[in-house]
């Protein structure tokens, strides 16, 4: 059955389509009885209006575009529903597509269905974008970049301070007495991105203390997955000068270092402190309970549907912003802590 139309409901109560359409709009010039009328009769045909619709006809779609790598991995699962969350109190609607760091999707997803979709914006994580990508394909579109990578490309971003963030767990591993501490999470072919910025804090950190960084202890992580955490630890164990901690770039590579490292009969923290990156929740359960950097996750959210919303419904000419957001340590059972 076809869905109820703006004349159906014109003739049902007895008036214009103009009138209908200046109930469901909202606008005064209707006498009270007629519109009570016309109400009556939405609400038995129920009839709903084309919101999408209204809004191109008004020159947006209220539709933002939210572009993560995996969904699988908890960080971009929490920040996505954050994202929706602060989005939905500014009357937009979010819609979610991953890309697996894929760069054809990626530009794809930011040029071609981006305006296939009508999105009025993009909010983009991305892992293979270039500074060229960018200025090819946007066309215009507001866009908004999470992290990092493309600094200077002319795109707003929100991003915590990654080398700062990695200088200081590693420097809470060094404060234990740990010397040899292994870094889990390095991508050879990422110079811009995430996994290089921790590296530095990392490194930074070990040269700060006066203890020279053993490349042998730098692991390579394809993915962000526990299995690609667990095969690393693996590797690690099997030497025969294996580390006292681990710095895994995130939760999910640590819990799989982690459950190598019991399995092992290894005592954490005890035999080896594991630390790693994003707060996620399974983190908070795990046994023992995992140390790690917390970054501001709702304040991520907040400043990035804040910017772009701005970039969509205002003219301001300001240039490209680099908001920083705030991180904290958050110290658990995997180092010693309560």
């Amino acid at each position: 059955m076809a869905a109820p139309t703006l004349r159906d409901v014109a003739r049902h109560a007895g008036v214009s389509v103009r009138t209908v359409s200046n109930v469901v709009n909202g606008y005064a010039a209707v006498a009270d009885g007629t519109r009570a009328r016309v109400q009556a009769s939405i609400d038995l045909l129920g009839y709903r209006p084309n919101l999408l619709a209204r809004h191109l006809k008004q020159g947006r779609s209220r539709i933002i575009g939210l572009v993560v790598p995996e969904l699988d991995v908890p960080y971009f699962a929490e920040i996505a529903r954050l994202i929706i969350a602060e989005a939905q109190t500014r009357g937009y609607t979010v819609l979610i597509d991953q890309t697996d760091g894929d760069a054809r999707r990626e530009r794809e997803l930011i040029a071609v269905h981006a305006h296939a979709l009508s999105f009025d914006g993009v909010i983009v994580s991305p892992l293979a974008l270039t500074a060229d990508d960018l200025g090819e394909r946007r066309s215009g579109l507001p866009l908004l970049l999470l992290g990092e990578k493309l600094f200077g490309s002319g795109a707003d971003h929100v991003a915590i301070d990654n080398v700062a963030a990695a200088r200081e767990v590693t420097g809470h591993l060094l404060d234990l007495g740990r010397r040899r501490i292994a870094a889990i999470g390095v991508q050879p072919a990422d110079s811009t991105g995430t996994a290089s910025l921790r590296a530095l804090g990392y490194r930074t950190a070990l040269r700060d203390a006066g203890v020279g960084a053993d490349e042998s202890l730098v692991l390579a992580a394809e993915r962000y997955h526990r299995s690609d955490g667990a095969a690393a630890m693996a590797e690690l164990l099997g030497r025969p000068d294996p580390p006292d901690a681990v710095f895994c770039f995130n939760d999910l590579l640590a819990l799989g270092a982690l459950r190598v490292a019991l399995s092992r009969g290894l005592r954490v923290p005890e035999d080896i402190a594991i630390a790693g990156f994003d707060d996620i929740e399974d983190g908070r359960y795990s046994t023992p309970t995992l140390t790690t950097v917390a970054p501001d996750k709702a304040l991520i959210a907040r400043y990035a549907v804040e910017q772009l919303v701005e970039r969509i419904e205002s003219d301001a000419g300001h240039g490209p912003l680099e908001i920083r957001t705030p991180h904290r340590l958050v110290v658990r059972e995997s180092t010693g802590g309560g």
